[in-house]
C-alpha cells in the first residue's frame, strides 16, 4: 500500500502543481454546479499550496481493506522543491525528490532508483489552457467546511456526469490552500479510498540539507538507473482508435523497468511503452511489452481500493492497463489499443 500513498502524492500533488488565486476565505456552500473558471482556480490553489509550501505530517491511505501510512516532509526553496517520504507499513521504503529528481531507496536489500519524473508535465497545462473540459465530465459543489487533522478545511463534492470515472472529495486547508483529505466515490456513492493527513504542521522551515544529504549516500547500494525515452505508440507500431471518452494523451515513453528484486548481472528485461491519458482530474497508464511466457501466465483484472489493472495478451505482446476509474475504462483502452501492420 505504500506504492500507492506514494502514488496519491504524486499525481494529485504534483501532477497539478502550478500557480493559482491566492484566496483563503472559506468557499460558499452552493446547491448549484459550480462555474468551471471557478472550479479551475479551486483546483489550481490546491496544487499550488503542494508545491509551494513547506510541510511535514503523517499521511495514511485507507482503501480495498488495506491501510499504509507515510511521514512526509515537503520543503520549497525559492524555484526548488525538496521531498522526503518514509513508509511507516510494510516493507521499509524511502523516497526522496529534489525537483524531477527522485530517489527510491530501499535499505534493507541495499537497493536505489533514480528517476527523472517529469512525464506529468502536461496535466497541469489542461488546467491552465482552460481545455480541460472538467465541467463537462464532473459536477462540482462546494460543501462548507469540516475540521481534518486540526484545520479549518474547505470541502469540495465531484460527482462524476458518466459511468467511466470514479467521484472525489476534496478538503482543503482554508489558510493554505493545502489537500489534507480526499475521497474517492465510486459509482454507488461508497468510498472506495481514502487517503489524508493524520497530522500536519503547515509552515515549518524548510531543510533542504535533510534531503539531499540522504540522496548523496549511495555507498554499499546497487543503483537502478531507468531509461525513459519520449515516443510516440504510432513510431512503436501501434495506435489507440479511440480513447475513452473525455480522456486524451499525456505522454508517451519507452521505459527500461528493472525490478528491485533483480539479481545483479540478469539480462535487462525489454523495454516497456507507457502511454499516458487524462481527463484533468485522473489518468489511465497503457503498458505494451514483448510476451513473455514465464511472466504472463494469463490475463488478469484486480482491483484494490479505487486502483484497478486488466492485463491480457495480444498476439506477441503482453498489455497492461492501469487507472483509477471503472473496470469499464480500461476495457474500452485494452479493446481500442491495435497494433498496426507493416
Amino acid at each position: 500500500m505504500f506504492l500507492r500513498a506514494a502514488a496519491v502524492l504524486t499525481f494529485t500533488w504534483a501532477a497539478l502543481a502550478h500557480a493559482a488565486p491566492a484566496c483563503s476565505q472559506a468557499l460558499p456552500q452552493t446547491a448549484s454546479p459550480t462555474a468551471p473558471s471557478e472550479v479551475r482556480a479551486w483546483l489550481l490553489r490546491i496544487h499550488d499550496a503542494a508545491s509551494r509550501r513547506n510541510f511535514q505530517g503523517t499521511f495514511v491511505v485507507s482503501g480495498g481493506g488495506n491501510v499504509a501510512s507515510a511521514r512526509i516532509a515537503h520543503f520549497c526553496e525559492g524555484p526548488n522543491q525538496y521531498e522526503r517520504i518514509e513508509s511507516l507499513d510494510g516493507r521499509q521504503r524511502r523516497v526522496y525528490r529534489h525537483n524531477d529528481v527522485v530517489h527510491t531507496v530501499w535499505p534493507v536489500s541495499h537497493v536505489a532508483m533514480i528517476e527523472q519524473r517529469g512525464m506529468l508535465s502536461s496535466f497541469p497545462a489542461l488546467l491552465q489552457a482552460g481545455d480541460d473540459g472538467i465541467a463537462d465530465w464532473y459536477e462540482v459543489r462546494a460543501e462548507g467546511s469540516e475540521r481534518v487533522a486540526g484545520h479549518e478545511a474547505n470541502v469540495l463534492a465531484i460527482r462524476a456526469r458518466d459511468g467511466l470515472r470514479y467521484g472525489y472529495r476534496l478538503w482543503a486547508d482554508r489558510a493554505s490552500g493545502l489537500l489534507l483529505r480526499a475521497e474517492v466515490v465510486g459509482e454507488r456513492g461508497d468510498i472506495l479510498e481514502t487517503s489524508a493527513f493524520s497530522d500536519v504542521v503547515i509552515g515549518i522551515r524548510p531543510q533542504p540539507e535533510s534531503v539531499l544529504s540522504a540522496m548523496r549516500k549511495l555507498d554499499g547500494y546497487r543503483v537502478v538507473r531507468p531509461v525513459l525515452t519520449p515516443t510516440r505508440l504510432e513510431a512503436e507500431g501501434w495506435t489507440m482508435r479511440q480513447v475513452a471518452p473525455g480522456f486524451r494523451p499525456v505522454s508517451c515513453v519507452s521505459r527500461q523497468i528493472e525490478a528491485p528484486s533483480d539479481v545483479a548481472g540478469e539480462t535487462a528485461a525489454p523495454p516497456v511503452i507507457q502511454s499516458i491519458y487524462s481527463d484533468g482530474l485522473t489518468y489511465v497508464s497503457v503498458f505494451i511489452e514483448p510476451f513473455r511466457p514465464a511472466r504472463h501466465s494469463k490475463p488478469m483484472f484486480a482491483a484494490l481500493g479505487a486502483t484497478s489493472t486488466l492485463a491480457q495478451r495480444q498476439g506477441d505482446w503482453w498489455v497492461t492497463v492501469v487507472g483509477d476509474t471503472p473496470p469499464a475504462t480500461l476495457r474500452m483502452f485494452a479493446a481500442a489499443l491495435e497494433r498496426r501492420k507493416p
